[in-house]
């Protein structure tokens, strides 16, 4: 049982020393500029038509019926 845990955690290192390793700030910069390059397909920042919302409230066929709630008040 250790040596499967053994040899997986090595098998997990040698993937993680093949990583690039680069600075913070061009991690960022890169982070930055892919943003504003696709920042217009982002629904958060657009938003969504009402045609393509999946979440609207379905439509009916009926008409929708209003009631008069308010009490009759008899003279």
């Amino acid at each position: 049982m250790s040596d499967t845990l053994n040899s997986t955690g090595n098998n997990i290192l040698k993937h993680v020393l093949i990583w690039n390793i680069i600075q913070v700030s061009q991690a960022a910069a890169e982070l930055k500029t892919f943003c504003l390059q696709n920042a217009h397909k982002d629904p958060l920042l657009t938003g969504v038509p009402s045609s393509d919302n999946p979440f609207r409230p379905p439509k009916s066929c009926w008409p929708e019926l209003t009631v008069n709630l308010t009490p009759a008040i008899l003279v």
